[in-house]
């Protein structure tokens, strides 16, 4: 009878399938995490705040949008969501590098006597790689919910305008890419609140309109 015990180290497809099952979804802290280091820097952006207090969101960069959302992410491997997996991964690897580009890289730049275009140059090729994500990323999110596409345009939008206004030096069109982060925020505020609220109601309190 020993033959018919399973093994501990390789679960039947079964266990597996329960242990899968059993792990919440870790999509509302993914989007939770991203919403407020995106609201906070985007007030930023938009002048709401002045930019003195933009390490303000550094401890919110390191611990919520990154590695909570890194976490998010890998729970989704877990779950065999691949949007969910590359989309909070690549955004928790985003605000971890935000949080060392502003720590580490700009005053690297400084020291290494960088021109102020210079290094309006390197953060605007840096917010471009993302840009060229978010994108491809929203063509993806067709096959979501429109709560999960709006927040992806939105994204789309708000790192298209930061990218151009920092190549072109212009804080027009970085405030106007505050906005739109904002914008952006909320909606991913929302979506978490949708994820939360009906998982815990069991039932669909606010919608978010499967594709």
């Amino acid at each position: 009878m020993a033959q018919d015990i399973p093994s501990t180290s390789r679960p039947t497809p079964a266990a597996a399938a329960t242990g899968v099952a059993s792990i919440a979804d870790p999509g509302p802290l993914g989007l939770a995490g991203f919403a407020a280091t995106t609201f906070f820097l985007s007030t930023v952006n938009a002048r709401l705040l002045p930019a003195t207090v933009e390490a303000g969101v550094l401890g919110l960069a390191f611990f919520y949008g990154g590695i909570a959302q890194l976490l998010a992410g890998m729970w989704e491997f877990v779950k065999g969501n691949t949007f969910g997996a590359v989309a909070f991964t690549s955004y928790g690897a985003f605000w971890l590098s935000f949080w060392y580009l502003v720590t580490k890289g700009v005053p690297e730049f400084v020291a290494a006597k960088a021109t102020p275009t210079d290094i309006n140059h390197a953060v605007g090729t840096y917010l471009l790689v993302w840009t060229i994500f978010t994108v491809y990323m929203t063509i993806a999110a067709m096959r979501t919910s429109l709560a999960v596409l709006a927040v992806f345009a939105v994204l789309s939008a708000t790192f298209l305008f930061l990218t151009i206004g920092n190549f072109g030096g212009s804080e027009g069109i970085i405030k106007v890419g505050g906005w739109l982060g904002l914008v952006t925020a909320a909606l991913a505020w929302y979506a978490s609140l949708a994820g939360v609220a009906n998982a815990t109601f069991k039932r669909s309190i606010f919608p978010v309109v499967p594709r």
